[in-house]
């Protein structure tokens, strides 16, 4: 069970362990097991059979009409979307080489969200153009984090200080462009903030999912890189990596994964902190596994919106609330183990 084996696609290889085999196949029929789950609920309660149905294309057009356009939007783009923070949360984390180091905790999430506020204000609202405001929101955000943490080269603490330092700016001229807005428009942005997927069509999950597809197929790269860059940054360069040009892409990687779930749904906290950590203790592994904070990432999501929903009879409430509740929980168990494991 802790070996690995090796897989061979020309004059490429990966090695992959067994467990992280074993614990994604598990995660994923859990999620499996979790989204048929959400498609039954509802005020218009459904029946597996009646699923079945649809999938046979013998179901009644009532029937299809709310498993196809109302369900299935959200339910997708909650497993689509915690995927992609998840796949953000690990690849910061790695980088900066603590479990702090997530795309919310270090500023990006809230620049992406300040490109967002920028481009409603410019009168935008499609997802193109939400999807590119948040995305050069992020970008800006991670190059002036990246900037001002060098210091021949980035280290993981300073990175996360100087992140938190420029998001609680950021948040701060976001406030101010809700007060200056007029009052439709912070009325969306303030909707939009909380972070829902009360909203989502099709049309924002086939984008947002073409863009995480774009993050999955450099997805091996990327943990390759990753694992050589945490054997620290000399050994790295000794084995013919360049260090900070390395960097540089999977923060563009990273908070592209970010910025098209940001241009959707709005900020959804600590689903990139946690994932990545969860998934990390479930495989034993010494580095994060993407794929493995993937399927937690996505777990976590769509659990958090299914409660979102449903936790409060006749309330719905965001989704970013929810993920702050256990977000939050989850953040002070680590400050504390944090704490007393550098005491």
């Amino acid at each position: 069970m802790n070996g690995v084996f090796v897989v061979r696609a020309g004059s490429l290889s990966l090695r992959v362990a067994r467990r992280a085999v074993l614990v994604c196949g598990l995660l994923g029929i859990a999620l499996v097991a979790l989204a048929l789950w959400a498609f039954t609920l509802g005020s218009y309660p459904l029946s597996l059979g009646d699923l079945a149905d649809v999938l046979t294309g013998t179901a009644r057009d009532s029937i299809r009409t709310v498993v196809l356009e109302w369900r299935a939007p959200r339910i997708v783009a909650a497993v689509v979307f915690g995927a992609a923070l998840a796949v953000g949360g690990a690849i910061f984390q790695s980088l900066t080489r603590n479990p702090l180091g997530s795309p919310d905790v270090i500023g990006l999430t809230t620049g992406s969200y300040t490109g967002v506020v920028l481009t409603l204000l410019a009168g935008a609202s499609s997802y193109a153009a939400l999807a590119a405001g948040a995305l050069a929101g992020g970008l800006i955000t991670a190059f002036a984090v990246y900037l001002l943490a060098f210091r021949r080269g980035v280290r993981g603490f300073r990175l996360i200080i100087v992140g938190i330092a420029v998001g609680a700016l950021l948040s701060s001229v976001n406030t101010w462009f809700s007060v200056k807005a007029d009052v439709d428009t912070a009325l969306r942005a303030a909707v939009w903030g909380a972070g829902s997927l009360s909203n989502i069509g099709w049309p924002a999950v086939l984008m947002a999912s073409v863009l995480t597809a774009g993050v999955a197929l450099l997805a091996p790269l990327a943990q390759r890189r990753m694992r050589w860059l945490e054997l620290g940054d000399d050994t790295a360069a000794m084995m013919g990596v360049p260090v900070e040009r390395t960097k540089l892409l999977l923060v563009v990687l990273a908070v592209a994964a970010t910025a098209a779930v940001t241009a959707a749904a709005g900020p959804i906290a600590f689903v990139a902190l946690a994932a990545p950590q969860i998934a990390r203790r479930i495989g034993r592994g010494a580095s994060v596994d993407l794929t493995g904070a993937a399927f937690v990432g996505a777990l976590l999501l769509l659990g958090a919106d299914i409660a979102a929903q449903h936790a409060i009879p006749g309330v719905l409430l965001p989704t970013g609330a929810v993920t702050v509740c256990v977000g939050g929980t989850y953040l002070l168990v680590l400050l504390v183990r944090e704490s007393r494991r550098g005491s």
